[in-house]
């Protein structure tokens, strides 16, 4: 299953690990995902799979 909001389509992003002698390594940064009950129109039940983020915002424009 993708890591990816099925809203705002927020994926991982990518970085660098910075040690304190300043070696760099790859690391990716994963959004924060939350599995959600949304009902639709039709009164149905869906679990869909949002960013924490999205999730706030949503909350704040109800």
């Amino acid at each position: 299953m993708a890591r990816r909001c099925a809203i705002t389509g927020k994926g991982p992003m990518s970085g660098n690990n910075v040690s304190h002698a300043n070696n760099k390594t790859k690391r990716r940064f994963l959004p924060n995902l939350r599995t959600v009950r949304v009902t639709l129109e039709d009164g149905t039940t869906q679990k869909i799979r949002i960013a924490a983020s999205t999730l706030r915002t949503m909350k704040k424009n109800d």
